[in-house]
């Protein structure tokens, strides 16, 4: 008796929230590929990293989500991360294959996916053995950390990134098809914002050491009225040149970046390090 081969289950999510167009985008251009699901934050939660939220003190809420030509759509009240962990423990149904998280308006590259909520969904999923991919796309003059405002938003070409998406997505798909299994791993795809027949290629890259754009000062403003309360005002820099075989300067460039991030490495200590002088003088050794 031959068995049926169950399809790959895809969870899509993302940390712009259900109502994202880049995220609806992304998910329709996966379906052929398998069984997809959207599990997404109810609001934005750009900047949330792999955060899980204050599981002591919050009672996340689950609600049911439609988004047209997806077949289960949820949305949590959550950051990507708890959205990925639901998943894993099983609240959606059966375990999934693969977790795909964007399209993040504005890149997520150099110190950026370090905070990410985009890059933070497939950390969290690699974290749980299973292959995470994040897709960002650049946003007119650069954005600032990861993020587009909403006014630049018009001008994305959404189809360009969902279709680079889809093939890196299509790619491990094909090869979850193999006998031998792969280790779980994450992929950082970071696209231009041009037409697909103008991106001039793609490229494997490494993390920057900066983003495009960078916070340059913050200032308090005393609130009016009220003593003692101040908010916040930040000022960005403009752009700058990054090198191309960084994920931002290809991208920068007009290329797709391709980077792998892997796990943190151990270091061999210093010959003369400070924190195990401390050590041995408080603990005697």
């Amino acid at each position: 008796m031959i068995g049926t081969v169950r399809p790959v289950r895809i969870l899509v999510t993302n940390d712009d929230g259900i109502d994202s167009v880049g995220l609806h985008e992304l998910a329709r251009a996966l379906v052929d590929l398998g069984e997809v699901t959207v599990v997404a934050p109810d609001t934005e939660y750009s900047g949330a990293g792999a955060s899980l939220g204050a599981m002591h003190l919050i009672r996340p809420e689950v609600h049911d989500a439609y988004i047209d030509g997806i077949d289960q759509s949820w949305s949590v009240s959550g950051p990507p991360g708890l959205c990925v962990v639901y998943s894993r423990l099983g609240l959606f149904g059966d375990s999934f294959d693969l977790v795909v998280a964007g399209i993040n308006p504005g890149m997520n590259v150099g110190r950026s996916v370090y905070h990410s909520g985009t890059v933070g969904a497939a950390l969290t999923a690699r974290n749980g053995g299973i292959t995470g991919v994040a897709v960002s796309q650049a946003v007119t003059g650069w954005g600032i950390e990861g993020q587009g405002a909403d006014e630049v938003l018009i001008n994305q070409h959404w189809g360009t990134a969902a279709t680079v998406g889809r093939a890196v997505v299509g790619a491990i798909v094909e090869d979850m098809a193999g006998t031998a299994p792969s280790t779980a791993q994450v992929l950082n795809v970071n696209v231009p914002n041009v037409p697909l027949d103008g991106v001039r290629g793609w490229r494997y890259t490494v993390t920057g050491s900066a983003p495009p754009r960078s916070l340059t000062t913050a200032e308090l403003i005393p609130k009016e009225g009220h003593a003692g309360s101040y908010r916040v005002d930040m000022h960005w820099g403009e752009p700058g040149d990054l090198p191309e075989d960084t994920d931002g300067g290809a991208v920068m460039a007009g290329m797709v970046s391709l980077t792998r991030l892997n796990r943190l490495h151990d270091e061999a200590p210093p010959t003369d390090d400070p924190a195990a002088r401390c050590l041995d003088d408080l603990l005697g050794t």
